[in-house]
């Protein structure tokens, strides 16, 4: 038997070389603290993933509320301005690729959590009871094995006492059949007798505890066979193939890990190649030019000062232009009318301006009046097709009572027409305004009239550029407006207090402040600032307590006091 168990370990031997069974049957509890370890890995492993997805979830969080945060208002002048340059444009595209490419962060946080962290618990939980079970079994054969010694042995000291009491009965028996010293017969052969009975008793009861020891023997080295190379080895082949598994499966799943990120960078590739075209989109003469289309004025600039003759023997009449008039003696004059007549211009309509857009300098107000026009081109090509659609609506109504009333199409057809003569009637009233304004703008543009009428323009009706409320109109008709509302309002803002200096100001070129509320300068001059420019292209100031009025912004460089309430901090 020996024999045997030998030849089927070495065969078992070479079939099962490296495996836990023949490498580690005696590694029992080895093996339950590694696999119980392993397991301890994989949830480590799953808390790593799930602690990752979290941070994935949250950057593609902070990405898109940083988009968020930067993109403009809409319809709010900040969009506007956004829309116009191509380097905002850049941005507004580089925001929208930043948006998809948070996107894509909240992808691989899906799929981390779908397909690694779902996948993991729910083959943790696979693992332990696999893992249970194998070792269940294996305590299961210890227990059996270990029953088996119990009871071989027993059978071995049952076997060994039996024989010790056979060889004290064989003892007696010979000491009393040797004995000398008896010499009755009958009582020498009774003791005897029964001496060699229990001698023979004994004996029996060893062979029986004997052939009972062998048996056991026998069984328990088969058992302790089938035990080792058996039993413990098919356990522990499988406790080692649920391993494997388990180490093939986070391979696996650091595969997967890899490749959700692998998956995204096209996409995010292209959120990247995204923002390098809105780069390269940006255009500095496009957004130089922008600016000039933004903020051109339309304006002449200023022609030439006037010669004044102060040889001649005569009483001079005083220049408004002079610097004589805003310091000398026409400045008394002026001072004392200068406080009614800017009165007016305290409280101006700081709204949307006269429908004619006239608030406005000439070439903004032809770009304010071609915008509106385009716009209600707009809605009259919507009112027509709707139009369209009603006229047919009543036709196929006509045709096919049973799908409808005609007459319940009329009440909306006649509304769609009443504003479509409306929208058209607008339209003709703004292009009227717009051709005025162009013609104007050619007319200046045209350098011989320019040239033949320059000095009639300076002496007879204002200039467009020195209206201080923006309506540049060539009559007389606004300076009335503004003498009838200095007198209405001179009474009532004689007691206010006068507005604080925000900063100083120094004039680029002379200005002839012949209009309303104006204020005349010369080249050079330093002068207060006391309200800045509201987007009408004019900025108020002041030479003293009592003369204040307003100059174009762009004939004054500003200097803005960065201390002052609500001053601006640049210049």
């Amino acid at each position: 038997m020996q024999t045997n168990r030998g030849s089927f370990g070495r065969n078992f031997t070479e079939t099962m070389s490296g495996s836990w069974g023949t490498e580690l049957w005696d590694q029992f509890d080895n093996l339950e603290k590694h696999t119980h370890w392993g397991i301890e890995f994989v949830e480590r492993y799953s808390k790593f993933v799930k602690e990752r997805s979290e941070i994935e979830l949250s950057y593609a969080k902070q990405i898109r509320n940083l988009s968020k945060k930067y993109q403009p208002k809409k319809n709010s002048r900040e969009e506007e301005e956004y829309n116009r340059y191509t380097s905002c444009r850049a941005f507004l595209m580089t925001l929208g690729e930043l948006n998809d490419y948070a996107g894509q962060h909240e992808v691989i946080a899906e799929n981390l959590s779908t397909h690694i962290l779902s996948e993991l618990t729910r083959y943790i939980q696979e693992l332990k009871a696999e893992r249970k079970s194998h070792f269940h079994d294996g305590r299961r054969a210890q227990q059996h094995i270990e029953n088996s010694w119990k009871q071989l042995e027993s059978s071995k000291r049952r076997f060994e006492r039996d024989c010790k009491e056979a060889d004290r009965a064989q003892q007696y028996f010979d000491k009393i059949d040797a004995d000398i010293n008896v010499t009755k017969a009958d009582v020498e052969k009774r003791c005897s007798l029964k001496a060699r009975q229990q001698a023979q008793l004994k004996h029996q009861v060893a062979e029986d505890s004997k052939n009972e020891y062998l048996t056991y023997l026998q069984k328990f080295n088969k058992e302790q066979n089938e035990h080792y190379y058996t039993l413990i080895p098919h356990i522990f082949q499988r406790i080692q193939e649920m391993e494997e598994r388990r180490i093939e499966r986070v391979g696996e799943s650091m595969r997967t890990f890899s490749e959700v990120d692998r998956k995204v960078l096209p996409i995010v590739s292209k959120c990247l190649d995204g923002m390098t075209k809105a780069a390269e989109s940006v255009e500095p003469k496009t957004d130089t030019r922008q600016v000039v289309e933004s903020y051109k004025s339309g304006f002449e600039p200023p022609g030439d000062v006037e010669v004044e003759d102060y040889g001649v023997a005569m009483r001079r009449t005083v220049s408004e232009s002079s610097y004589l008039n805003s310091r000398g003696e026409g400045g008394k004059q002026s001072r004392r009318n200068s406080r009614g007549k800017l009165w007016p211009f305290i409280r101006r309509n700081k709204g949307s301006g006269p429908e004619d857009c006239s608030h406005l300098p000439p070439e903004q107000r032809r770009k304010k009046l071609q915008s509106r026009i385009n716009d209600l081109n707009k809605d009259i090509q919507k009112e027509l097709d709707q139009r369209d659609a009603l006229t047919k609506m009543r036709d196929v109504y006509m045709k096919n009572p049973h799908m409808g009333d005609p007459s319940s199409v009329d009440s909306r057809l006649e509304e769609v027409i009443q504003n479509i003569d409306k929208l058209q009637l607008d339209a003709r009233k703004y292009q009227g305004w717009l051709a005025e304004v162009e013609s104007r703008l050619a007319e200046k543009g045209d350098p011989h009239r320019r040239a033949s009428g320059l000095y009639d323009s300076q002496a007879t009706a204002p200039v467009n550029r020195e209206s201080p409320d923006g309506s540049y109109t060539e009559d007389h008709s606004t300076e009335r407006h503004f003498k009838s509302r200095s007198t209405e309002f001179d009474d009532d803002f004689d007691d206010e207090d006068p507005l604080p200096t925000i900063g100083t100001c120094k004039s680029l070129y002379p200005f002839e402040g012949q209009n309303e509320g104006t204020i005349s300068m010369v080249e050079g001059e330093l002068l207060y600032v006391i309200e800045e420019d509201k987007g009408d292209g004019w900025t108020r100031v002041r030479r003293n307590e009592e003369e204040e009025g307003y100059v174009p912004t762009s004939y004054i460089k500003v200097f803005f006091d960065t201390n002052a309430k609500g001053a601006m901090t640049y210049i």
